[in-house]
């Protein structure tokens, strides 16, 4: 029993020596590592606060509306018909220059956010315009408004006239007149017989059709030079669809064998060479080789053996009127 005792003895002092020995290896820290990273910290934060902080932008300066002008003040227009007047805003540095329109009797004539003005009844009323930005600044805008002038069809000796000084109503859209078609037809095939060729280069035309027509040769040659061949919306003959030009309407249909055949025989079918050449201030318009115009064959033989126009035959000008 000692025996196992004195055993039990020496084991247990082994197990104290042992943990007093790893107690003992333990490193120990000191005060000034412990305030190391602390000193660290301090001195970064230091140098972070020493960098300055960027200024905000200054805010940009309003500058307001304090007047404007108009590039017209008043307009007539027909019902149907608009008008945008330019807005010009003082000064031309304003920060804000959108605009407020509106019309005193829409019954008469509306506008839009961009301030084009449409007249849509008879009447008159004021469009005003404002500064979105100054209450205070607008301008008026007197609008009278009055429904289109409908020409009535002028006829003489049971012709119906198409020039410069009687127009067509816009509406009028007859389409090709069947009469003149069958004489035209009768005059290709007798020209045909004699080993011509004839086609129709252009007939009946629609009012926007010759609006296009004549919209684009004004933008091409200008107002003057196109009133001399091309006929404004409303004043062609094509409109009444009682005319026709033949082949090409061009200046290089003069004097082929179709265009000789057509000056020496169309009467015998009704039709007359509507612009001959010479006649420029009478009819209005330059000479056109290929353009016939259906008037029936008795009135065409009268005037094609008088050697004159039909405003010359029947007494009656071609003059726009403005």
């Amino acid at each position: 029993m000692k025996k196992i005792l004195s055993i039990l003895t020496v084991f247990a002092l082994m197990l104290s020596f042992s943990a007093c020995k790893s107690k003992g290896n333990k490193k120990s820290v000191t005060k000034s590592e412990v305030s190391k990273p602390a000193v660290e910290a301090s001195a970064s934060k230091q140098e972070t606060s020493s960098v300055p902080e960027p200024e905000p932008e200054p805010e940009p300066v309003k500058i307001g509306v304090e007047s404007m002008k108009l590039s017209a003040y008043e307009r007539e227009f027909e019902v149907g018909t608009s008008f945008m007047p330019i807005v010009t805003m003082y000064p031309s540095n304003a920060t804000d220059k959108s605009e407020i329109w509106q019309s005193s009797n829409t019954a008469v004539a509306k506008v839009n956010a961009h301030g084009n003005i449409t007249a849509v009844g008879e009447g008159e009323c004021t469009v005003t315009v404002t500064s979105a930005d100054n209450k205070e600044v607008s301008s008026s805008f007197k609008v009278t408004a009055k429904n289109p002038v409908v020409p009535e069809l002028k006829y003489i000796d049971g012709i119906l006239i198409a020039n410069k000084s009687y127009p067509l109503p816009k509406n009028y859209n007859p389409g090709v007149n069947p009469e003149a078609q069958a004489a035209l037809d009768q005059m290709f095939e007798a020209a045909r017989s004699e080993g011509l060729s004839m086609r129709v280069a252009s007939g009946f035309r629609s009012y926007s059709t010759q609006q296009q027509l004549y919209n684009n040769y004004v933008k091409r040659d200008g107002v003057a030079a196109a009133d001399r061949y091309s006929a404004r919306p409303g004043y062609s003959e094509h409109q009444t669809g009682l005319a026709f030009d033949i082949n090409k309407a061009s200046s290089s249909f003069t004097g082929t064998p179709e265009c000789n055949w057509l000056a020496a025989n169309a009467y015998k079918y009704g039709f007359i060479l509507r612009y001959p050449e010479g006649k420029e201030n009478i009819t209005g318009y330059m000479y056109e080789s290929w353009h016939y115009r259906y008037i029936g064959v008795e009135k065409a033989e009268k005037i094609y053996n008088s050697g004159l126009t039909l405003e010359e035959y029947y007494g009656f000008t071609s003059v726009y009127a403005n």
